[in-house]
């Protein structure tokens, strides 16, 4: 089963926010609320939710991400 919600974790302030990620796509950016710092994947992500979230994105958990190889 699918994990649609993720908890993003900001890496500057530590700021939490449990978001509903896209369902078929990933997510680039994502713009903190606590800090207001844009966040954008690491280095070998392909969304912010890989990076920094509780649950990778649903491409992802899927098996069916554009990054994989």
């Amino acid at each position: 089963m699918i994990q649609l919600e993720s908890t993003l974790t900001c890496p500057e302030c530590g700021h939490q926010t449990v978001e509903t990620m896209p369902a078929d796509a990933c997510q680039f950016f994502y713009d903190c609320a606590g800090c207001g710092k844009r966040l954008k994947p690491k280095e070998g992500d392909c969304c912010v939710f890989c990076s920094f979230g509780s649950a990778p994105c649903p491409p992802i958990q899927a098996g069916d991400c554009c990054s994989q190889t």
